[in-house]
């Protein structure tokens, strides 16, 4: 069985370590600081943490102010909310201004499995990845997460992180180095290609397994990053098979599909698959592994739409 790791508790313990090296990280929280684990900054340095209550287009401009100033802001709240509610102080503040914000979106994508629809995220990577200057990251596991908020710490510019909020099984190799813009391969194959992000890239791992028993060789490629799009190793990933599936936690509309499509588009003899949240908002479930499988979100969705782009 595959190890699970929490990529918050990742998060959380990473920052707090970063803070004690640089005095400049400040963290903010919307009223969440226990779910986002910004309540461990809280804890540690609770002079450079700061509980901004539900107002998450104050506290995004509060945090462009203290960019301004020479901090290293870290803001947190469930990507639905950040994302959504303060979208204009994002847009004006953050990425028109090239302010040195980092927005950190917890409980994406499905992973709220219990609170339905108006806490989950399905159309934040949308959102991001259409805004000029903005890094959009999406790490596959804890390991990868720890890894990006170092890389995002040192990075000039405003990111946003997005983190699922369940234990997810380690993928990302310990001994990798993570660089923003960089697609990691974990898989190699001749047959076809699966691009992943988040938990989509362990299940399109299982996926690669059951293929390889009916003589499929498949690729798995982690694309964490998914802006800046690394281009250039995608369409040579892509050409190397002729047949690309695209996997993600998030709305098939915007998201990493659509990253990969206008990274191939002019492409010849490329065919095409998405498994991705169709045209619809989240509900509420007992649990995420029922939630994921009632959106498709499965290794079996991954493996029908690589028997559909190979046979093509």
């Amino acid at each position: 069985m595959s190890i699970l790791l929490n990529p918050r508790e990742a998060y959380g313990k990473t920052l707090v370590e970063l803070a004690a090296a640089d005095k400049r990280i400040v963290a903010l929280d919307a009223d969440l600081a226990k779910s986002t684990r910004g309540i461990l900054v809280e804890e540690r340095f609770p002079e450079r943490h700061f509980e901004m209550s539900i107002a998450e287009q104050n506290m995004v401009s509060v945090a462009v102010g203290l960019a301004l100033g020479g901090k290293i802001p870290f803001v947190h709240s469930f990507a639905v909310f950040l994302t959504g509610r303060a979208y204009d102080q994002i847009r004006v503040g953050v990425a028109l201004a090239r302010s040195n914000v980092k927005l950190i979106g917890s409980s994406a994508g499905l992973s709220d499995y219990g609170d339905g629809a108006t806490h989950q995220s399905v159309e934040d990577v949308a959102l991001m990845r259409a805004l000029p200057n903005m890094t959009v990251i999406v790490p596959s596991d804890a390991t990868e997460t720890a890894k990006a908020t170092r890389a995002i710490a040192k990075y000039e510019g405003p990111v946003y992180l997005r983190l699922n909020r369940n234990d997810l099984p380690a993928v990302f190799p310990v001994e990798e180095e993570f660089c923003i813009g960089k697609v990691y391969p974990l898989r190699q194959g001749k047959h076809v290609t699966v691009f992943a992000s988040g938990i989509m890239v362990s299940r399109s791992l299982e996926a690669a397994e059951i293929l390889a028993e009916e003589g499929i060789e498949t690729s798995v490629i982690n694309v964490s990053t998914i802006k800046p799009l690394d281009r250039e190793a995608i369409t040579a990933l892509a050409r190397e098979t002729g047949a690309v599936v695209v996997a993600e936690e998030h709305s098939v509309i915007g998201g990493l599909g659509s990253a990969i499509a206008e990274a191939l588009r002019g492409e010849k003899n490329i065919a095409m698959e998405f498994v991705g949240i169709e045209d619809v908002f989240g509900q509420s479930a007992c649990n995420y592994h029922d939630l994921l499988t009632a959106y498709n979100l499965t290794s079996e969705a991954v493996l029908s739409a690589c028997r559909r782009v190979v046979a093509l």
